[in-house]
């Protein structure tokens, strides 16, 4: 591998990232019996993934995995923050290589991208030029959408013939994304099409992600098959709701050392994501309310237990309010003026503008003083009628639970990438089968994911009998529930 085939923070930290690399494994039953499975038959050769997800230490035992069953991997973050810097230089050094020579895979990730640097990143998973055959990537495993979002936005300005204006921006990170098309287009007007015809299906891991995938859906623009990997009830169900509930205050802990219990904290949304993290800060002693758009979760969180209020009328008392729902403008500028004095400000879902960062950093609007690496102090001018002139933003209201912590534990996240592998070998393996429409992994798959992390919790399941099978109208080994059950 050359120089420019990686772009990290110090390949010196691969020893350290090795160690907790080997200790994931074991924590990741699910990856590692994928490698047992499939290693010998190998049915990812010939697979080039462009991966664009957190660059963590269990991000690294799935590039592994991937890389153990056949595939050439490129890979990036999804967010600024959220990348483990002894993790992407074991990943690059690999098991067998050195510092000074390493090994293993292309990875374009370090911990504190800014925007510029972030969308560069994604434009090298894309670019297979200095690597193998040089041919592009025929598959995309996504977190949030962003290199899938890059192949259509590119596509659509070779087909134009122009890229979008970055003064019709409404942002500052889609300004520097209609920059990158701009220059792209003026290097090259056939750049981005050849990329996308070559990509045989992309594989989606989150809800914001799934949720633009649809919209292409809807509107005809999709290109290429997708994989909603989210949608599987051994990602949402565990993942979503248990990884939350160990790395939100894991976050707020290490970023604050703020005592959770007695106060009031405040939970935007109440999904699968909003449960978990409701049931940590009450697990800590807090006193949670929980704010829904949505009548049956709104249900669904009194019935647990929980006030149901807006955030109007919740700022008064609220220490910590933490946003979870893949909206926009959930925590306006205004509403930020009127919170308790220091409340602590975060955000659990994949994008920034679930708390209004842009308004917050328009000239005259608040004051910020960094406390340390993704903590800020923002002070307004004035104080409210509360007697509050400051509020504690963590991680620049992006995942704050990957930015200020390590994210979600092995095991959990164990069921999440076994998942994805499960969806690149199907989609790899049987495109014909996948004419462009978004999926979801069949049922028999989902329960095989759950099969996989059992013993390593003790578990033993109880055998249906020939006539308690045929009563119910299954097969003794599954699936055991209807296409529409709800978990």
């Amino acid at each position: 591998m050359s120089v420019l085939d990686h772009k990290v923070k110090d390949l010196s930290l691969a020893d350290y990232g090795r160690t907790e690399i080997e200790l994931a494994e074991h924590e990741m039953p699910g990856l590692m019996a994928m490698r047992e499975r499939y290693g010998a038959s190998q049915p990812l050769k010939g697979a080039r993934i462009a991966g664009s997800l957190h660059m963590t230490i269990q991000t690294a035992v799935l590039i592994e995995t991937l890389v153990a069953l056949g595939a050439e991997v490129r890979w990036a973050s999804c967010n600024i923050f959220s990348t483990q810097d002894h993790a992407a230089a074991a990943v690059v050094v690999g098991p067998d290589g050195t510092p000074e020579d390493p090994q293993g895979v292309p990875v374009f990730a370090w911990k504190g991208e800014t925007l510029e640097e972030y969308w560069w990143c994604t434009q090298q998973i894309l670019d297979w030029a200095t690597q193998g055959s040089g041919e592009g990537p025929n598959m995309i495993l996504d977190d949030g959408g962003d290199a899938t979002l890059l192949v259509h936005l590119g596509v659509q300005a070779e087909k134009n013939g122009t890229a979008p204006d970055p003064a019709t921006a409404t942002s500052a990170e889609q300004r520097i994304i209609f920059e990158a098309l701009v220059a792209q287009l003026e290097k090259d007007s056939d750049h981005w099409t050849p990329i996308a015809n070559g990509i045989k299906g992309v594989t989606e891991e989150t809800t914001t992600g799934v949720h633009r995938l649809y919209e292409m859906m809807r509107e005809g623009t999709l290109l290429f098959p997708a994989i909603n990997v989210n949608d599987s009830v051994t990602k949402s169900k565990f993942d979503n709701k248990y990884g939350c509930r160990h790395s939100l205050v894991d976050g707020i802990n290490r970023a604050t050392d703020v005592l959770i219990g007695g106060k009031v904290a405040v939970v935007c949304g109440y999904g699968d994501v909003g449960k978990g993290c409701a049931e940590s800060l009450r697990g800590q002693g807090a006193r949670v309310i929980v704010t829904e758009i949505d009548p049956i979760c709104a249900l669904q969180a009194a019935m647990d237990g929980y006030q149901v209020s807006t955030l109007e009328e919740s700022l008064p008392v609220a220490d910590i309010i933490i946003t979870a729902t893949g909206n926009k403008d959930v925590v306006t500028v205004d509403q930020m003026r009127q919170m308790k004095h220091n409340a602590i400000v975060g955000n659990i879902g994949h994008f920034d503008n679930e708390i209004d960062m842009a308004g917050l950093e328009a000239d005259g609007v608040a004051t910020r003083k960094n406390v340390k690496p993704q903590v800020d102090l923002w002070t307004f001018p004035e104080a409210n009628a509360h007697g509050g002139s400051a509020i504690v933003v963590l991680s620049e209201g992006r995942l704050m639970n990957l930015g200020n912590a390590t994210g979600h534990p092995s095991f959990v996240m164990s069921n999440s990438f076994t998942n994805q592998v499960l969806a690149q070998i199907e989609i790899f393996t049987k495109t014909e089968e996948y004419p462009v429409e978004v999926y979801v992994l069949p049922k028999h798959l989902d329960e095989e994911v759950a099969r996989l992390h059992l013993a390593s919790l003790g578990v033993k399941l109880t055998e249906l009998s020939d006539d308690q099978a045929s009563y119910l109208g299954v097969d003794k080994q599954g699936p055991f529930k209807s296409e529409h059950y709800r978990y």
